[in-house]
């Protein structure tokens, strides 16, 4: 089993910046597959970012590039996720997600995802 724990979610003016971070744990391999999701109150869930811990390769959502960045830092389990000028079109929900093997799936798909965080909430205000 692999647990993952999200923080780093708050309230922010639209400009401002949040950093999440996703600290895994329990039975991982040496690299994995992280996805960082969000859901917005009546809408589905949406892939955000996600990046391999083994060769750092990301991917992003167009609603997110230029603005969100995916990093990680191995050493402790650690995957971030720093957000810059937020917009209140970010508010939502966000959850990270762990897979240890690749699949075809689009990385930014919840389906490729077998772990998942319970979410730390996001309110960027206009």
């Amino acid at each position: 089993q692999v647990q993952l724990l999200e923080s780093g979610g708050g309230e922010v003016q639209a400009g401002g910046s949040l950093r999440l971070a996703c600290e895994a744990s329990g039975n991982l391999y040496s690299h994995y597959y992280v996805g960082w999701f969000r859901q917005a109150p009546g809408k589905e869930r949406e892939g955000v970012a996600s990046i391999y811990t083994g060769y750092g390769t990301t991917t992003y959502a167009d609603s997110v590039k230029g603005r969100f960045t995916i990093s990680k830092d191995s050493a402790q389990n650690t995957v971030y996720l720093e957000m810059n000028n937020l917009e209140p079109e970010d508010t939502a929900m966000y959850y990270c997600a762990a897979a240890l093997h690749w699949t075809s799936l689009s990385s930014l798909s919840q389906d490729r995802y077998t772990y998942w965080g319970r979410g730390t909430q996001v309110t960027v205000s206009s």
